[in-house]
């Protein structure tokens, strides 16, 4: 169903490119918006269990998106490292085909938004705090992988 890599020599093991998803912060969710058009959202996420959390409002067009068309990607791009010649770059990222949906189950919810504020926040009380202030506002996505491809790139 999903291509495989051309550029075979590139590609990244799949636990490497897992380990990206663990350590870098953000990336890019693509969801099909209004009038089917493409709408691509930067995201902090958290990769659990095999699965990637994202958190948001209960309204507004990424909620909609979600609710109207379960399929979804989300692309990872290391900062990379500047090449000896002053302006190009080496540097990894991770594309993923999969199903989004929202959580409904409150201790669920806590789960993932405890393991979302602890990858983000400065303390464990302080995502304890968080939590407990905005769970009646905040949505829990959660994006079930299909595929996963890694790539390595250097720019020239």
């Amino acid at each position: 169903m999903f291509r495989k890599m051309r550029r075979k020599k590139q590609e990244l093991s799949k636990e490497e490119s897992i380990n990206i998803l663990i350590n870098e912060p953000r990336g890019v969710l693509a969801l099909t918006g209004d009038y089917n058009y493409p709408y691509p959202i930067p995201m902090s996420h958290v990769y659990v269990d095999g699965k990637l959390y994202f958190h948001g409002a209960k309204t507004g067009h990424k909620n909609d998106a979600v609710k109207n068309n379960p399929k979804a990607s989300y692309c990872v791009v290391t900062n990379g490292i500047l090449n000896d010649d002053g302006w190009s770059y080496k540097f990894k990222s991770v594309i993923i085909f999969g199903e989004i949906k929202i959580l409904n189950d409150s201790e669920e919810k806590i789960d993932k938004l405890t393991y979302l504020g602890n990858k983000f926040f400065p303390s464990h009380d302080y995502t304890v705090d968080e939590i407990k202030r905005l769970l009646d506002k905040t949505e829990v996505y959660e994006l079930t992988i299909k595929h996963i491809t890694g790539k390595y790139v250097e720019e020239k």
